[in-house]
């Protein structure tokens, strides 16, 4: 199989099929736009040029060692280095704009995590290809790197931001290695101390189980063991990449190709071509998901020496019965734990508490639909976006959740932090959703009185509701379920409110509470939970399969 893995032909044909994409004018590569919502004011346009994957491409021509792409190449680093913000005396100093057409000054807010991005494919432009540029751009390439890495040691990022330690990491330890600064090397190696010391404590990555992220963890790592000279460095990036490939391996489920929840962060909940490509690579086609010649191939993984150690792999083929618990996070607040059952049929993830966030799968499902995978996939809707204050509170056992939903107060609307609302929004939907996605054959759904019943294959999921509260929203009217196949997806939504755009006041709410219960399989003993309310704080109790199950939900947003 290895002679079959020719990396350089798979990175001359990224960057031919590229090559319509390509703006000679702008000096930059164009690409739909996309976006998760913030950060960038624009809302809609065809097409934008983004100055990160513009750096990619530019990069990528390089490595191609075609002589005939080099001054293409030149074209964009020059470009996109006059874009960095220079002026020492403003908070952006030392990033990027994310696009061509967007200013540092029109975004909001500037994303400060582009010193990272931009900077570690400049400075890696630097390590493998500086004797080639001209040498008034090689000069103003070290200048920007350079206020790059000031930027990343003035913010200096904690060991918590996982991926952004190790980008910042990567950064400033090759720059002060390739540029001869110590100090430099020193941030960059300690930053790298601190993230395998915090790391190790907590057992997990702080972006828990997250196929976007724990891919982005292992090829900045990766990097790193590849181009540093430094032993240390080497040795602490080989220990996190053994970590994160176990991690891959434990919660890759066979039956259906997909990483097992729930996810800390995610921007898809099927598995992306990119991902399994990245997989195939890896695993040097112990999973096999294309034929070689047509492997989606990322330029960014050239040369970065990405591989499965091989005592991992045997571990994504596993087929047995298994529950992951993993605390993923200690605080005053509490520990934070994640539950994943895997069966060879399904697996079935869940957070003990987490806000809703579009990038949290907080409940999640995956079924083997007659080898396609369909899943499930709970969220909590305001005005058909993702709504970040809705608290998700669950225990789980086996194929069994018993969940709540509460509220923040004073919480982010669309993000935890950079659209927080002073206690109140306005809406003319709120509503909890189960979407049901990805193979839709052999897939049925239907609402019933207090839940839902959905068929994947003949396997059975059940919902049930407990007790709903929501101020006068719910108390007006009886529990509400509708049943909506649209877009390529089931929905099946607990509706709170749908009609004239009204505000809801967190902090005057009163009662806003409600629990469900979500069940694979059937059984011959229903499941009833006891409830009691005490002191603005619901017990929930019930058993399943023996097992006692406890769950204490707040009654009132919390921090009103």
């Amino acid at each position: 199989m290895k002679a079959s893995i020719n990396q350089l032909e798979m990175l001359l044909r990224t960057i031919r099929s590229k090559e319509s994409a390509y703006n000679e004018k702008i000096r930059m590569l164009s690409s739909p736009f996309n976006s998760p919502g913030y950060h960038t004011t624009i809302k809609a346009a065809d097409v934008i040029h983004s100055t990160y994957h513009s750096l990619i491409y530019a990069l990528g021509l390089l490595d191609t060692e075609v002589e005939a792409y080099e001054q293409r190449a030149f074209d964009i680093m020059e470009q996109v280095i006059a874009m960095q913000d220079t002026d020492r005396s403003r908070s952006t100093f030392g990033i990027w704009p994310w696009f061509y057409e967007e200013s540092l000054d029109q975004m909001s807010p500037p994303d400060w995590n582009w010193a990272d991005f931009c900077g570690k494919q400049l400075v890696l432009a630097e390590l493998r290809h500086g004797g080639r540029f001209p040498a008034r751009l090689r000069q103003a390439l070290r200048q920007a790197v350079f206020h790059a890495c000031d930027a990343i040691m003035l913010r200096n990022v904690g060991p918590s931001y996982t991926n952004i330690a190790i980008m910042g990491a990567f950064v400033t330890l090759i720059a002060g290695e390739v540029y001869e600064r110590g100090d430099y090397a020193s941030y960059g190696l300690e930053r790298l101390e601190k993230l395998a010391d915090y790391t190790r404590q907590r057992g997990a990555f702080q972006e828990y189980n997250s196929p976007t992220y724990t891919y982005v963890a292992i090829v900045e790592l990766s990097k790193i063991a590849s181009a540093t000279v430094s032993s240390k460095a080497k040795a602490l990036s080989g220990e996190l990449l053994d970590r994160a490939w176990k991690s891959v391996g434990d919660y890759y489920h066979a039956a259906t190709g997909q990483w097992s929840g729930p996810h800390s962060r995610a921007y898809q909940t099927l598995l992306r071509d990119q991902s399994k490509a990245f997989l195939q690579l890896a695993t040097e086609g112990a999973l096999l998901f294309y034929p070689w010649e047509e492997l989606p191939y990322d330029a960014e993984w050239f040369g970065c020496g990405i591989h499965c150690p091989a005592e991992h792999i045997g571990a994504f083929f596993a087929s047995e019965t298994r529950t992951i618990r993993q605390c993923y996070e200690s605080g005053e607040g509490g520990d934070k734990w994640a539950t994943t059952y895997m069966t060879p049929s399904y697996t079935l993830g869940s957070f003990g508490k987490e806000i809703m966030w579009n990038q949290r799968r907080v409940l999640l499902g995956y079924f083997d639909n007659d080898g396609e995978p369909t899943y499930v996939h709970l969220r909590f809707l305001h005005d058909g976006y993702d709504y970040c204050s809705a608290l998700f509170r669950s225990v789980q056992e086996d194929g069994h959740v018993l969940f709540g939903i509460g509220f923040l107060a004073e919480g982010g609307v669309t993000h935890p932090s950079l659209d927080r609302m002073n206690g109140r929004i306005e809406a003319s939907d709120f509503r909890l959703r189960l979407e049901i996605g990805g193979c839709l054959d052999r897939v049925s759904a239907a609402s019933q009185g207090t839940g839902a019943e959905i068929r994947i294959h003949g396997m059975h999921v059940q919902l049930r509701t407990w007790h709903a509260a929501f101020g006068p929203f719910i108390a007006e009217r009886p529990w509400r379920w509708e049943v909506s196949r649209d877009s390529g997806k089931w929905n099946v939504d607990f509706v709170i409110h749908a009609g004239e755009r009204t505000e809801i006041d967190f902090r005057r709410l009163g009662s806003a509470v409600m629990c469900f219960s979500l069940t694979v399989g059937e059984r011959e003993k229903p499941f009833v939970p006891e409830m009691a309310e005490a002191d603005g704080v619901m017990t929930v109790q019930g058993f399943w399969s023996d097992r006692e199950m406890n769950l204490s939900l707040p009654t009132r947003p919390v921090g009103s």
